[in-house]
Parts: structure tokens; C-alpha cells; sequence
């Protein structure tokens, strides 16, 4: 994605597609640098996005501190969803449940 506000439309919008099949999905939105590997991706970022959607409910869209942030002045609303700890990830993590937004 060229910003954090077209992957979070995509999460958007991936969610209603699955809601609509009756399926639940879990998604997450971070941001970061992450490492080649021919047609793969790797490093911390891509780990950091995992243990956030797997922290994420049924039919939520959770956001890092840095992505919330980089949304700033858009019509995403988001609510705070706490710090969490990341397994295999250092530190706390604020985490931010996206509400709502135009799609």
C-alpha cells in the first residue's frame, strides 16, 4: 500500500466481503521496514503485524500507536484498545481499534 489509510480501507473492506460470506477474520495495520527475500517479506515489521492480528477479535481491525498517528486528519475514528504485550515482540504495544471510516 502507497499509506496506512488504503490499508486500512482494505482491512474495511475485506471484513464486510467476509462478513457478508457469514465468516469471521481477524486484521491488522502497521507500519514499518521490512526485508526482501526474492518474493517474500520478513523482519520485525511483518512479525509485529502478526502478533497484532492475533490479538485482534472476531471482526476487528486493530492499528499500531505509528499507524493511528499517520491517519491523522482523515474520517477513520479510531478506539483505544490498550497496551499490550507482542509475543516475541520487545516492549509494550498501544493498540487502536478502527471504528469507522467512508469506504
Amino acid at each position: 500500500f502507497d499509506g496506512p489509510q488504503r490499508a486500512i480501507r482494505c482491512a474495511m473492506a475485506i471484513r464486510d466481503a467476509a462478513a457478508a460470506q457469514h465468516l469471521a477474520v481477524r486484521l491488522a495495520v502497521h507500519v514499518g521496514e521490512v526485508e526482501l527475500a526474492g518474493d517474500d517479506v520478513r523482519g520485525m515489521t511483518v512479525h509485529a503485524a502478526a502478533r497484532v492480528m492475533a490479538t485482534a477479535g472476531s471482526d476487528e481491525i486493530l492499528v499500531t500507536e505509528a499507524v493511528r498517528l499517520l491517519c491523522k486528519g482523515t474520517d477513520l475514528v479510531f478506539q483505544d484498545a490498550g497496551e499490550h504485550e507482542l509475543k516475541g515482540v520487545p516492549d509494550r504495544w498501544h493498540l487502536y481499534r478502527v471504528m469507522s471510516g467512508q469506504s
